[in-house]
Formats: structure tokens, sequence, C-alpha cells
């Protein structure tokens, strides 16, 4: 049994092969059909595809105009690449603590963390699990903040009957590897405001407006660049790869869930374990399943002795000396930190697989 695997459809030999053929394999056709079928098959908003997760954090707060000197808070329980990309921008990372119930940050800590430097919020939807976005979003217009949702876990997920990708001023997706949609490593960055859209999609590719630049006689394109852009572009190899896998998005997004909702019915009563708040007016894309435990290492160990994988994936990321060490006043990511771990979800578990997951759960640690 596999803790994470990589779906690949079955078609995807095929669109490779077409992107072969025509001997085009940087940004173009394959990479703006992309970005129409994201649209059509997940009703996400202005999707612009880049070449990782990363790489749309950090678009994004460019289009934002956060700088150095500005302060952009986030929780520490993530990947460091949330915290990293603040970084890139030469802002400072400012952390806010999380729900100890969700493992997602808590708007409550978001606005005691404000100061008159404070450009921007990056919440991140731990799990695929989705943040309390009217709360942060009406802090952000509040204080005329950026709200920029780390949606790296959250493809699929839909928040009030809003899709992930539809609702604050910019979303940035993952399609790395292990993710629910894999374009082999890439990303998307969505926009709600029409000229931000514009501006990610001329600063993805070097500041240059790709569509509204025409070579020249001498066989250069005809542009003035204006602001800082980046080599960020997803290529249509990837993209290809993308669109071959986005036929299957749906049953791979239906199988975490079914999964998801069998750990809730079946691990309600275990001793020792406790599982995540979930609220009816959200759905969670369930690319992990983190649960609470006492005595941490000993489950991995007792799991592990039965063949079942687990981890934490994701400790806290203020430990790292790059962002200032440990802030342990945060006491309710203390608490998640010293307990989360997350147990076997993705699309090639079968019904035998999770109920042996249970099973061994249910045996104790």
């Amino acid at each position: 049994m596999d803790f994470f695997t990589t779906h690949i459809s079955q078609n995807a030999s095929k669109y490779i092969n077409d992107i072969l053929k025509t001997t085009f394999i940087s940004a173009g056709k394959f990479a703006e059909k992309f970005e129409n079928e994201l649209t059509l098959k997940l009703g996400i908003c202005n999707p612009v595809t880049v070449n990782s997760g990363t790489s749309a954090l950090h678009l994004a707060l460019a289009v934002a105009g956060v700088k150095a000197g500005d302060e952009v808070i986030i929780p520490p329980q993530t990947f460091i690449a949330t915290g990293t990309a603040v970084l890139m921008q030469g802002a400072k990372v400012v952390f806010a603590d999380i729900q100890c119930g969700t493992g997602n940050i808590d708007p409550n800590s978001i606005k005691e963390k404000i100061t008159e430097n404070t450009k921007a919020i990056i919440p991140v939807h731990w799990a695929g699990y989705p943040c309390d976005l009217d709360e942060i979003n009406k802090i952000a217009a509040e204080y005329k903040l950026t709200v920029i949702e780390d949606a790296a876990h959250a493809l699929g997920a839909i928040y009030k009957n809003k899709p992930i990708g539809t609702i604050s001023r910019f979303t940035a997706f993952s399609f790395q590897a292990i993710k629910h949609l894999t374009t082999g490593d890439g990303g998307g960055l969505c926009c709600l405001n029409e000229n931000d859209f514009k501006n990610a999609k001329r600063r993805r590719w070097f500041g240059i407006d790709r569509e509204n630049s025409t070579p020249d006689i001498l066989g250069e394109r005809i542009y003035n660049a204006d602001s800082l852009g980046f080599k960020y572009h997803l290529n249509d190899f990837a993209a290809a790869l993308g669109l071959a896998n986005l036929e299957d998005i749906k049953e791979i997004l239906n199988r975490h869930i079914y999964i998801g909702n069998y750990y809730r019915t079946n691990l309600t009563k275990v001793p020792g374990l406790q599982l995540l708040n979930y609220l009816d007016d959200r759905q969670s894309s369930y690319w992990l399943f983190t649960v609470l435990v006492e005595q941490r290492e000993n489950f991995i160990r007792a799991l592990k002795s039965r063949n079942i994988p687990s981890s934490v994936v994701h400790l806290r990321i203020d430990k790292n000396s790059i962002f200032g060490g440990v802030d342990y006043s945060l006491n309710n990511q203390n608490i998640f930190d010293s307990k989360q771990v997350s147990i076997p979800i993705n699309a090639s578990l079968s019904d035998q697989d999770i109920f042996s997951v249970v099973e061994a759960i249910n045996k104790g640690w």
C-alpha cells in the first residue's frame, strides 16, 4: 500500500505523442487549452498556468505589489514554499496561529498579527479542507489586504457552494507529481480581477505580453517590459500531460472524498485518536487525511508493523532559521504539531486497503 501515488491517464501517451509530432514543446496552444479545460471541468476562475505551485504563489505576491519591508501573514502548518515565496519578494513572514481542530489559519490570530506593514494574507487549505474564507476576506477588506489562497492541497474543494479558485483575489494551485492533478510539475494561479489576470500572464514570461507582441523584420518581438517578469510559464509538454489527466479528475476527486468519508465514519470512536473538525458548508478535496493522536511515534510504529504507512507530511515551518525560529506562543500550532499525522488516502487505494487501514488503527497502539 502506497501513502502517495502519481496518477497518469491511460491517454497520456497519445497527448504527449501529439506534442512530440509538432516539435513545439514550449508554452503554446496546449498550455492555453489546459487553462480553458481547467475552467470548464473545475469551474475555477482565470487560471494562469505556471511551472510550479511555488511560482504561482510568488507570481501572486509580485502582481499584488508585495515588496521589501512589507509583511505577509501565513500559518506555520504548511510546506516551506509558502514562506519562501514571501521571502523571494523581500517581504517578511509573520506567522499566525492555527485552529487545532482543522490545521487551518485562525482568523482571530490573523487580526492580532496585522501591523501597518501588513500587505497580504496567505491562508493554506490544510489537507484540502477550506479555511474560513468569509472571515478572512472580511478582515482583508477591513485592512485593505490581499488574500492569496495557498490551495496546493485543495484542487476541487468547495466553500459555501463555490469552488476554491473563485473566491479570493488570488488562488495558487500545485500540479506537482503526487497532487490530485499532475503535469509532472506545475501550478496555476487563479485571478478574480481581469487586470491581475493579464498582469500575471505577462509577468510569468519575463514581463512580455506574448499575445500582443509580434516579431519585427529582424525577428525580435516588439515589446517594452515595464515591470519585472519571470520564466514561470508551463510548457506544452507538461500541459499535454495535464490535459490527459484532467479526463480523470472527477473520478480521482470522488475517490478521495469517498475514502475520506469512510474514515470519518469508521474512526469516530478510537481511543487516543481525534478526527479534525468538519463543517457542512464546505467540501474537502481530501488530499490528506490528518488525525490527531496520542503517543504519535507508537501509532506510526504500530501501523508500520501492520504494513500501513503514515506520515506527518509537513511539520511546522517556523522551525526553520530562515524565518527566525519557532514561535512557541502559537499555542494551537504547538498542540497540532505534536499530535498530527496522516493516514493513506489516494485514488489507487482499494476498498480492501481502506478497510485494512481502519482495522489496523482499531487494534490500537
